[in-house]
Parts: structure tokens; C-alpha cells; sequence
């Protein structure tokens, strides 16, 4: 990505001026952008590496995001302190050890449970999981695993209004044999789980490589979603016309069906000043 720390300071020219990072920026409201209100947007840390959360907490506040996320509990006092939430934190689970196989469950539940407490004592909604790699695996076998394991965390979820997000992720291209890479497999679990504390994480890159038929598949889903992110297909980059989602008209699905979650920013940028793409993507998606 390539974005420097002095790029960074550039970017915050006109608010007021940070004494250091590390401490917090004083914003003055008048200068961050007046966004219309009907998405509520976030943006995922890990795409940023150059940037620590507080470079990328105190861009953020300036340009009118609302969280940053997929942090772990240590960062979620940072975002906080520029007036942001945390929208998704990061769980226990890996993206090839999930909640599909059994012998997973031993230590997952236990670190689930202490990860919701440790969410809702910080405020933080949602809380991401995943179902693991097939390994052989059939659907079924893998929903049945899955109900077992997620339905011995839901009791603490439910107590303490922490939504746990299963992803869905492409096994196409990225995510070789993730077992959720199907909207339909994804909402079967949500069913079975029947639970207003377990939903999807809508990824809209992952499903366009996988399903395609994004609107239609939103508005006849969007009760088991939670949380959205982004990214260009092809390639995980912008999500301007450089790719072939038109975005505009999927926020207004989103925005249209009532949806009250955040949808974030999870692109790789490639231009020159990638906050001004990130600017720009919520532009695109402030509908």
C-alpha cells in the first residue's frame, strides 16, 4: 500500500494539529464530511499496515468514519477515544479451524465466552467467527458441528447482546475449502442456530466471486445478516469503475431494506494516497 506516517500527518492537514501520534487529535466537527446517515461506516484495520490503529483511528474520526475494526480487545480503548466504535472484533477462531469440526470446540468455547464478556464490558456489538476448511467434510456434517459448538456460546452471547458473525468467505480464490462460501449454507446455519445473537457477515467481494446476483440475494436475506464489507472484484482493490460491482445500487439495497448494522471498507488500495480511496469509497457507498 505504501502509505508513510509522513503521508499520514499530509492527510490531516486542516484538522487540528496532533501534538504526536499517539495522542488523541482535537477534530473539529465543521471539517469532517457531512455523510447522509442511512450507512453507517466502518473500515478494516488490517488493510492498512503502515498505519497504527491510532494513525488509522485518528484518520478516520477526520474523514467521518465510525469504526475501525476486526481489532483485538487491547485496541478497542483507542478507537473509543476519537469517538469510534469497534463494529466487528476479532474472535478466537481461525479461518481454517472454525466451528465445523468437533475437536475445535474444546478451546473455542471457552475463549468465545470470555471474548463476549470482553466485548460487551467494551461496548463492542459484534464479535466474527468462522466455520473452518472442509477437509473432506459434507455440509451437513459440517451445519451439524457447527450448531454444536455456536449453540454452547449463545446462552453468554444472548445474556450479554454480543452478535457472533460467521463470514462468508470465497473458496474459490482466496479461502481455498472454507466450508461458509455459500450465502444459502449460511443462512440454513442462522436457521438451525435460531438465535438473534448468531447472524452472517455479508462479504460482497467473496460472494460476487462465488454466487454473483448480489441484490437479489441481500433483500431475500437480509435478516440473517448483520454486518457487510467491500471490496473490488476483481482483485480486492477500490471499489470505483475500476471493477464490476456497482456499489451505489447495493448500498441502496442495503440502506432500501432497512439494514441498521455497518458496512466497512476491507479493499487493498493501489493508488497513490489510499485514504483518499478510502475517502472516496464512502462516498460511493453513502448513499
Amino acid at each position: 500500500m505504501g502509505l508513510t506516517r509522513r503521508q499520514a500527518l499530509r492527510t490531516l492537514a486542516g484538522a487540528a494539529a496532533l501534538s504526536s501520534f499517539g495522542a488523541p487529535a482535537i477534530l473539529a466537527s465543521n471539517r469532517r464530511p457531512s455523510w447522509k446517515g442511512r450507512i453507517k461506516h466502518s473500515v478494516c484495520k488490517w488493510c492498512y499496515p503502515n498505519l497504527s490503529v491510532e494513525e488509522l483511528a485518528a484518520i478516520g474520526a477526520q474523514i467521518g468514519l465510525q469504526s475501525i475494526e476486526l481489532l483485538d480487545p487491547q485496541d478497542w480503548p483507542i478507537v473509543k477515544k476519537y469517538g469510534l466504535t469497534c463494529a466487528m472484533g476479532n474472535g478466537p477462531s481461525r479461518i481454517p479451524d472454525g466451528f465445523n469440526r468437533r475437536e475445535n470446540h474444546e478451546w473455542l468455547v471457552p475463549q468465545f465466552k470470555k471474548r463476549i464478556e470482553e466485548a460487551a464490558e467494551a461496548g463492542i456489538p459484534n464479535v466474527i467467527c468462522f466455520s473452518g476448511n472442509r477437509k473432506g467434510m459434507d455440509d451437513e456434517e459440517g451445519l451439524e458441528n457447527c450448531v454444536l459448538g455456536l449453540k454452547q456460546i449463545l446462552p453468554t452471547a444472548e445474556k450479554y447482546g454480543v452478535t457472533i458473525c460467521m463470514e462468508l468467505l470465497n473458496s474459490k480464490i482466496d479461502h481455498p475449502d472454507y466450508m461458509c462460501d455459500h450465502t444459502a449454507w449460511g443462512v440454513q446455519l442462522v436457521k438451525r442456530i435460531g438465535s438473534e445473537r448468531f447472524k452472517l457477515l455479508y462479504d460482497i467481494y467473496h460472494m460476487q466471486i462465488m454466487e454473483g446476483d448480489v441484490i437479489r440475494t441481500i433483500r431475500e436475506n437480509i435478516d440473517y445478516i448483520a454486518h457487510f464489507h467491500t471490496a473490488g472484484v476483481p482483485g480486492r482493490h477500490e471499489i470505483d469503475d475500476s471493477q464490476e460491482l456497482y456499489y451505489p445500487a447495493i448500498m441502496r439495497a442495503i440502506a432500501d431494506a432497512g439494514f441498521q448494522g455497518f458496512v466497512a471498507q476491507e479493499f487493498i488500495p493501489t493508488r497513490p494516497d489510499p485514504i483518499e480511496s478510502l475517502r472516496h469509497a464512502i462516498a460511493i457507498c453513502d448513499v
